[in-house]
């Protein structure tokens, strides 16, 4: 796998297309609709990437720092609580997804299973769907549960991306050395995209590039 520096998108990007992705997440974002079955999906006429993760790994500060917006995808003050797809939509042409997260839910064993059911659904039978991103708190790096939704990502063949977040909680070198590890341990599976990208929505570090990784996965 081939790892890019934390915060180096210029050395995978050329100036123009970090350019063109932040002009693309600059443009008006909203909330679409939440989904909770597999028949309430919007028409799957626009490309969409989606947002994976144990719940409280930060997916929705990380959809909010993409876009620029504070309050676009609300973060519920309990883990385990968000119990739909979210989609928004961006600039009217790529919607993001966030999915339910899991590993962890205060719902019966049953409710959850049926809400992770229902990513694991949207991931098998999505055909716009260009990327999912699977986030990974980088201060604990890959857990059990993480391996459960990368065996449902690899057996569904969706093209993934792994997005490490919370790295300012970490020195960059402690950062850089979880990067490799976690690098190395999804490096031999079959759908996973060969660059991890290193985020923080407090400092900023790494938004460029995914920005950049997204839009190429979208449009590219």
């Amino acid at each position: 796998m081939n790892l890019a520096a934390p915060d180096a998108a210029s050395e995978v990007f050329a100036a123009e297309d970090i350019e063109a992705a932040r002009v693309l997440f600059a443009r008006p974002a909203s909330f679409l609709t939440g989904a909770v079955s597999i028949e309430s999906l919007p028409a799957a006429d626009l490309p969409e990437v989606a947002f994976a993760g144990r719940s409280n790994v930060g997916k929705s500060s990380l959809i909010n720092a993409l876009v620029g917006r504070g309050g676009l995808a609300r973060a519920s003050t309990e883990p385990g609580r968000t119990r739909e797809i979210n989609f928004f939509l961006l600039d009217g042409r790529l919607r993001l997804v966030d999915l339910p997260g899991y590993g962890f839910a205060k719902a019966s064993r049953s409710t959850a299973r049926r809400f992770q059911d229902l990513g694991r659904a949207y991931l098998g039978g999505r055909p716009n769907l260009k990327r999912a991103y699977l986030l990974i708190d980088a201060r604990h790096g890959l857990k059990a549960s993480d391996g459960a939704a990368l065996d449902a990502l690899d057996r569904t063949a969706v093209s993934y991306q792994i997005v490490l977040t919370k790295a300012d909680k970490l020195s960059r070198g402690e950062a850089a050395a979880m990067a490799q590890r976690t690098a190395a341990e999804v490096s031999r599976r079959p759908a996973a995209f060969p660059r991890l990208v290193v985020t923080s929505t407090q400092s900023g570090e790494g938004l460029a590039q995914l920005r950049a990784e997204i839009a190429a996965a979208a449009f590219g």
